[in-house]
């Protein structure tokens, strides 16, 4: 059994491949101050729920975030009886990068990419909705070029509401019309269709400088929504993060 454990800067996500599928996927906050044990405690009552051994014979891991490695680390080598694998950069896996410098690509970034060149066709953009709203962009001979980098939804609704005083938290909803009636109205447009014409903007971009016909994949939290919201985004994937860690334990361990 492989666990994949995609560390994002809010949420990590430990998945549970059986070689075919996967058996289970939990998502958890990051949170570097959590010891090795408390993690171990957690996942063990969520392996015993979903009936599954609390053991890996492999560990793969991507990590956006180092001040939770070493607990990570700790928990594959003690709890887990496996040794971790990171994924640091394209070179080891296989993957040319030339972005610059290529070792300052990220690992779910990275991991993104293998994801598109083992289930998908390249040239393509992965769009994936996290913390940070990233997009990866990889060409048709498979090369990693490099992307773009806007802060993620959420915090735009959180700056909003801390920093504005008079005005409320909402929830993420895309609005029936531009026009905001009221002022959650008003921020809902702004934010959620604000967001959904800049990422539509970049991807139209991106497709014509990488030229012929691109496939545009989402990911991420809120990838599935922005679906509808953005014609460009031709599917959502959300085991494309994971999916591309297993392939790059293949890589690292071939």
């Amino acid at each position: 059994m492989l666990w994949a454990i995609d560390v994002g800067n809010t949420h990590t996500v430990y998945g549970r491949w059986d070689g075919q599928r996967w058996r289970a996927q939990w998502r958890l906050p990051t949170d570097p101050s959590r010891t090795e044990d408390q993690l171990a405690a957690e996942l063990a009552s969520l392996c015993a729920l979903a009936e599954l051994p609390f053991s890996a014979q492999q560990v793969v891991i991507g990590s956006v975030n180092p001040g939770v490695n070493e607990a990570l680390d700790r928990l594959a080598r003690e709890w887990l009886g496996a040794e971790p694998i990171f994924l640091r950069s394209g070179e080891d896996v296989g993957l040319r990068v030339t972005y610059d410098p290529p070792r300052s690509v990220g690992p779910d970034r990275l991991a993104n990419a293998l994801g598109v060149l083992t289930k998908y066709q390249a040239p393509a953009i992965v769009v994936d909705f996290g913390t940070a709203t990233t997009f990866d962009a990889i060409s048709r001979e498979g090369v990693y070029l490099g992307g773009a980098i806007l802060p993620g939804i959420n915090l735009a609704f959180e700056s909003l509401y801390q920093k504005a005083a008079l005005l409320p938290r909402v929830p993420f909803r895309a609005p029936e019309t531009t026009i905001g009636k009221d002022t959650p109205g008003a921020i809902q447009s702004g934010v959620v269709l604000g967001y959904a014409f800049g990422i539509e903007g970049l991807a139209v971009r991106m497709k014509q400088e990488l030229g012929g016909k691109v496939l545009v994949i989402s990911t991420g939290g809120l990838g599935e929504q922005f679906l509808e919201l953005c014609p460009s985004i031709e599917r959502y994937d959300a085991d494309l993060t994971l999916d591309g860690l297993v392939e790059a334990h293949r890589r690292l361990t071939a």
